[in-house]
């Protein structure tokens, strides 16, 4: 059995080919597929957040609504780039939307990937401390902010307050408990996805990943994914961890699918995510039902995972991507026991 999720991008153009053409239509048409998503049974609704990009990338008044517009499906983001965060701020952004959404936040955080910019997160006031990169900021800002969600005092009270205090030193307000649990590191290495693990994080694992062995691509995340898992045995936690992987998968059961993905890419992808890291680029699935099962079968990867995140084209527009999520739930998910 698996969760099965959608993750959205959320790009918008002016083309007339595009269903969302504005920001606006994509947050709007955002809320709308997850209450589609949840009525037709799907497990979760999860945002990519990108900056200085006509795409998604204030998550918490998306979340919050979808939030107040849904009851069961699970809200979360994939990924939220702690280089431009301030961890003190997100941790009463996201326990606000938590609470709207009575526990059912699932927050994606990362270091981020390539940017639209160049260290866009210096425009956001933040650089790395005298010996960091980029990334060691970026993870700098996750200790923080795990270690704000354990909601311990930490502030000294005005003497003179406003309103009166609780006794002790103050804690960041509100806080949601519990969300601590339901923090999720997207690792692009091995390495990264053992430290998530000795922080008590859960996992996403993306459709790209830092070549590390030259094997497939689903064997490598698959390889990960078991590295993961040992690393958070022997840390010692007490409570099972959440993994997930991402996929563009599209069963072709109609002239439009075939249209839009009959000549699909088969075949995992090399390039370079930046000058030094060479990355794998997963492939993506597109067939006719009984192939496609066939097909998903093989990737150890998706089978080692928990959680399953359906990639959407957001821009052909809400029912078209309510009837890619329907069909995999329907035709595709019960044949390989994930239903």
């Amino acid at each position: 059995m698996k969760k099965i999720g959608f993750l959205s991008f959320g790009h918008w153009t002016p083309s007339p080919q595009s269903q969302a053409r504005s920001a606006a239509d994509v947050l709007l048409q955002s809320i709308d597929l997850a209450v589609a998503a949840e009525e037709l049974g799907a497990d979760g609704a999860y945002f990519r957040v990108h900056h200085f990009a006509r795409q998604l990338a204030s998550p918490f008044p998306l979340l919050a609504a979808v939030g107040a517009r849904t009851s069961r499906i699970e809200i979360g983001t994939a990924v939220i780039d702690m280089r431009y965060e301030n961890p003190l701020y997100m941790v009463e952004d996201a326990g606000a939307a938590d609470l709207i959404a009575r526990g059912r936040l699932q927050l994606g955080i990362s270091r981020g990937s390539p940017e639209q910019v160049i260290d866009g997160w210096r425009y956001f006031g933040y650089q790395p401390g005298e010996g960091e990169t980029d990334a060691d900021m970026g993870r700098r800002h996750a200790e923080i902010f795990l270690d704000m969600l354990r909601g311990q005092g930490f502030a000294q009270p005005n003497p003179r307050p406003m309103f009166p205090n609780p006794p002790g030193l103050l804690r960041l307000e509100p806080l949601s408990e519990g969300l601590r649990e339901r923090i999720w590191w997207g690792a692009g290495s091995n390495a990264t996805a053992v430290w998530a693990a000795k922080l008590g994080m859960n996992l996403q694992s993306s459709t790209l990943k830092n070549d590390e062995t030259g094997e497939a691509f689903h064997i490598q995340q698959a390889a990960q994914i078991r590295a993961y898992r040992a690393a958070w045995k022997e840390a010692g936690h007490t409570h099972e961890p959440r993994v997930s992987v991402s996929r563009s998968i599209f069963a072709l059961v109609d002239d439009r699918d075939r249209a839009y993905f009959g000549n699909g890419q088969e075949e995992d992808q090399i390039g370079f995510i930046d000058e030094r890291t060479r990355a794998i680029f997963g492939r993506g699935y597109a067939a006719e039902p009984d192939r496609l099962i066939e097909q998903l079968k093989t990737d150890e990867a998706i089978a080692e995972a928990d959680t399953l995140l359906l990639t959407v084209p957001n821009q052909l527009g809400v029912d078209y991507n309510a009837h890619v999520i329907e069909t995999i739930l329907t035709q595709i998910a019960p044949a390989l026991g994930w239903r």
